[in-house]
């Protein structure tokens, strides 16, 4: 069974904008999954189907089915989300700007409750896959870098513990040695703890050198879809779906 799966779902906002439509795919158990495609193809709204927050922006799923481990989630409460382990870094990151590096971090651990012990070790476990933050403890999130600030969000995720992670553009807009760098801890919190992760992502080099499967979308339609070794060998599918980026 997989963790995750998206049956031929369909997101319209506002009623009447159709935004993706027939969209399957699934994230299996201890896997990345690399959601690609151009701007605008519709790859934030299937990642905020899936989390809940598409109704925030007005939007709702019309037909289909969210699955997480098998439990049907369509349209559930991000936070009950949350607590059964799914979280989302949104697009932009969205963090705190005048709280604490540290602070932002521990409202992620909020929704469970811990204790002074548990929230410390936990803090423990951020710094270790993020030691810049570590450096950065006790500054203002807002006056941090671009790749920091993303380094804050993805940590304030990982506080919830969560089994799946829903990543939003986690390169827009930072310099390819910092996008390298959290591809790296992504690659690193999948192996040593198995966290999975569905990531939405328009740079298709970086993205098919870490995932283990992708779908590329397409006006908001799957246009394909394989193993990510498998796309990044495909040189149609970067001319027409990915404005011509060429895999590494």
């Amino acid at each position: 069974m997989p963790l995750l799966e998206l049956e031929q779902i369909e997101v319209i906002y506002e009623n009447v904008i159709l935004a993706v439509r027939g969209v399957s795919l699934s994230v299996e158990q201890g896997r990345i999954v690399a959601l690609l495609g151009a701007n605008g193809a519709g790859k934030s709204t299937t990642l905020k189907a899936v989390s809940g927050l598409v109704r925030a922006e007005r939007g709702e799923v019309v037909r289909g089915r969210v699955r997480l481990s098998g439990q049907d989630i369509t349209g559930a409460d991000p936070a009950r989300l949350a607590a059964a382990g799914l979280v989302q870094v949104l697009e932009g990151r969205h963090c705190f700007g005048h709280l604490t590096v540290e602070d932002n971090l521990k409202t992620g651990a909020f929704l469970r409750r811990p204790s002074r012990g548990e929230l410390a070790t936990d803090l423990e476990r951020i710094y270790q896959y993020f030691p810049r933050l570590r450096t950065r403890r006790r500054s203002l999130a807002g006056y941090t870098s671009g790749g920091e600030q993303q380094m804050i969000a993805i940590g304030r995720a990982l506080m919830a513990r969560p089994r799946l992670v829903l990543l939003d553009e986690p390169s827009m807009g930072l310099a390819p040695q910092i996008v390298e760098e959290i591809f790296e801890i992504v690659h690193a919190l999948n192996r040593d703890e198995g966290v999975s992760f569905l990531l939405a992502e328009q740079n298709a080099a970086v993205a098919l050198r870490y995932a283990d499967y992708g779908y590329v979308l397409e006006n908001g339609v799957i246009a394909a879809h394989d193993s990510a070794q498998a796309l990044a060998g495909h040189q149609d599918l970067h001319a027409f779906y990915l404005g011509g980026a060429q895999a590494a």
